[in-house]
């Protein structure tokens, strides 16, 4: 329904003005005798009088206030729980929901079916699939909430076992309608074994042991034992048995393991089945494991014993992910041989130095694959040598020169998140030994620490680093860090500030560079049955410029090593790639394209995990179902009493809702007005016209 009317921003006693003001131009227009007959003059009069009349009632300004009034039906919302726990007893209800549907549907209400995975399902019920993975109750009413947000939204109908193990508990849940919960299921406990749940490190190293614990629960089998197996690739590794004592008995069972083999590593724990157990789904769990040989090789050289290396290393060791080898140059130097293993990062600890021990195998070392290097300056480095072998500094001295200096934060450094408050502490260690001299920045570094020469605050740099060229470099110009560690420790009883500064500095120069230009990879590394398995393309041309319309042939090999291969092309609005329907397991992927006439590939893995939570519980929580109707002011009742549900909706019917909007505009903007004005001017112009007149 649609009301208008015109409001006056001035006295209605105006437009009187206005109807005056145009008779009175009209008659002053066509007073004298007109050449045409008196008929047609009066009626060119009253053309231009209404003209003049409506031109002067706008100026006034008037407004025009439309009211529409919309009748918003009540609307009901019928929410199915479609999860695998509900298939036994949930298709048995579909029949009487229907009807309940047809009935609240009769009665001139709006009903919706909504499902899990369907905001509206329009199928019949009977053709509801009861094969949803995860319940979400909580995802599951909100949902409805948002899609009806504004509207006569009244009634939910919730049909549901009450088992939910994603999302928050419903009951927590603020929502302005009615819920009527249908509770589906049995109440009482089931005689079952279960793995409750797996507790395992994502990432373990190759050949080391680790450990894997299942939460294993019983009910129903009080003096009973079983077998609890571990196994790979269908043999099994490691047994143990355990017993239930009481009615419902928890028990945690770890194995200690180890792999031989690099990359995901698929294990299963299982349960074995007891008689009269109700289902033996939940018997039976998964765990990946990334095994990975991916520790950083750090080799520190140091021309002499001393105690930074012993302090260096201590510092490296906290970090499970680095392995440290040590050489002293000095201990004997006509042994020393060049190895062929390759290093992440290279501590240079006074080397090279003025004596030039050891040189031609330092030299082979930082001529190999550009790897970053730290070097720590002492009394016996060669800073001439080390001008020249480093990116981030220039050290000008003389030999036996040195210096005594404490360290002081850069608060402008800031490629690292260092806590420049628990920095400060450094000012008041002691001393470095560093060489006395010049000091000249190389383009492109940043300083960390400046040195303090007692109370006087230098701007001679401490700790360098330069990130930008061939080779990173770090360049801890003095010697004596072991004294700080110790001083921090008097201090604090802790070994904080010292340690993460030299981890976060060595981290940030080992870490590998991504230089590819041909790049496929999944978004995450883990995905459940049943998601969509997104890629992500990258490729870049020589100056690493994102670049369109490759075509990329993607092959997914699975456990049994079945390959499927697929074919897709990188657009710039569209760069990525879903695959669904995976089954559970560890999946290779393989990428290749074609670029700058070669053929570029890349290779990964990525895991599709079945966590099987909707067999973890199988008893309905009625209780639950009760709270949430109780707390909305709705109705909750059992499966079998949906006839009841229906006479209440049905004798409780909400009435229907006026929704009124108000829209407030000038009445000149209105096109019809122009529309109007024109008329009248046209046809008073174009009858004087005919007339012969102008």
């Amino acid at each position: 329904m649609l009301l208008t009317e015109i409001i006056f921003q001035t006295s209605p006693w105006y437009i009187g003005f206005c109807l005056l003001l145009g008779a009175a131009y009209a008659f002053f227009l066509y007073q004298p005798k007109p050449v045409w007959s008196t008929l047609l003059n009066t009626g060119l009069a009253v053309l231009r009088g209404a003209l003049v009349s409506i031109i002067a009632f706008l100026l006034l300004n008037p407004l025009l206030r439309s009211i529409q009034t919309l009748v918003d039906k009540p609307k009901v919302v019928i929410a199915i729980d479609n999860s695998e726990s509900m298939a036994n007893d949930g298709p048995k209800t579909l029949a009487a929901l229907a009807g309940l549907r047809e009935a609240v549907a009769d009665e001139g209400i709006e009903v919706a079916i909504q499902t899990l995975n369907s905001e509206n399902f329009q199928d019949e019920l009977s053709k509801l699939k009861f094969d949803r993975t995860t319940t979400n109750l909580s995802g599951l009413l909100n949902n409805a909430k948002s899609n009806y947000e504004g509207r006569n939204l009244t009634d939910v109908v919730l049909l549901t076992d009450g088992i939910s193990n994603q999302g928050l508990a419903p009951t927590y849940g603020n929502y302005p309608f009615r819920i009527h919960s249908i509770g589906v299921g049995d109440t009482l406990a089931k005689r079952d074994v279960s793995i409750k749940a797996i507790s395992a490190n994502k990432i373990a190293y190759l050949g080391n042991q680790f450990p894997i614990q299942a939460d294993i629960v019983a009910s129903g089998y009080q003096g009973q034992t079983a077998t609890v197996s571990l196994r790979q690739n269908g043999s099994t590794i490691s047994t143990q048995r355990v017993a239930f004592g009481q009615k419902e008995d928890f028990k945690q069972v770890t194995f200690q393991t180890s792999s031989t083999q690099k990359g995901v590593q698929h294990y299963t724990l299982d349960v074995e089945p007891l008689k009269g157990e109700f289902t033996t789904r939940n018997n039976h769990r998964d765990v990946y494991l990334d095994i990975i040989d991916g520790k950083e090789k750090v080799l520190m050289l140091a021309l002499a014993t001393h105690p930074d290396i012993k302090a260096i290393r201590t510092i490296l060791e906290k970090n499970l992910n680095y392995e440290v080898d040590v050489k002293i140059f000095g201990v004997n130097p006509a042994g020393e041989t060049f190895p062929d293993k390759k290093y992440d990062l290279i501590i240079l600890h006074q080397l090279p130095d003025v004596f030039n021990i050891g040189g031609d195998i330092l030299q082979r070392y930082l001529q190999r694959d550009n790897t970053p290097v730290f070097f720590i300056l002492g009394t016996q480095s060669s800073t001439s040598k080390v001008s020249q072998l480093n990116s981030a500094v220039t050290v000008i001295s003389n030999p036996g020169q040195i210096d005594k200096v404490s360290g002081r934060f850069n608060p402008n450094f800031k490629l690292l998140n260092l806590d420049a408050d628990k920095l400060s502490i450094l000012e008041k260690m002691p001393p470095l030994t560093v060489p006395f001299g010049e000091y000249r920045l190389m383009p492109g570094s940043e300083v960390i620490l400046y040195q303090n020469v007692g109370n006087l605050r230098t701007n001679k740099p401490l700790l360098i680093l330069n990130t930008g060229g061939a080779r990173k470099s770090a360049v801890l110009t003095g010697e004596g860090i072991w004294q700080w560690r110790m001083e921090e420790y008097a201090l604090t009883d802790k070994q904080e500030a010292v340690d993460e500064l030299l981890q976060k500095v060595i981290q940030l120069i080992s870490v590998k560079e991504d230089k590819r230009k041909f790049r496929v990879y999944p978004l995450a590394n883990e995905y459940n049955v049943g998601d969509k398995v997104t890629f992500e393309t990258e490729v870049y041309n020589d100056i690493y410029e994102k670049i369109y319309g490759q075509s990329i042939r993607l092959e997914i090999t699975d456990e049994k090593g079945k390959m499927q291969p697929y074919t897709y092309t990188n657009g710039e609005g569209s760069s990525r790639f879903e695959l669904s329907g995976l089954r559970q397991g560890v999946y290779q992927f393989k990428a290749t394209t074609g670029l700058n006439n070669r053929i570029e590939s890349v290779t990964g893995q990525f895991i599709v995990r079945d966590q099987a939570l909707e067999s973890l519980s199988n008893t309905a929580d009625f209780g639950m179902l009760r709270a949430l109707a109780q707390q909305s002011g709705g109705q909750f009742v059992k499966a079998d009493r949906i006839e009841q549900l229906k006479d209440y909706l049905l004798k409780n019917k909400a009435v229907d809702r006026l929704d009124s909007t108000e829209d407030l505009s000038e009445l000149i903007q209105n096109k019809w007005i122009f529309f109007l004005l024109l008329l009248l001017a046209t046809l008073e112009w174009g009858t004087r016209k005919y007339q012969g007149s102008y």
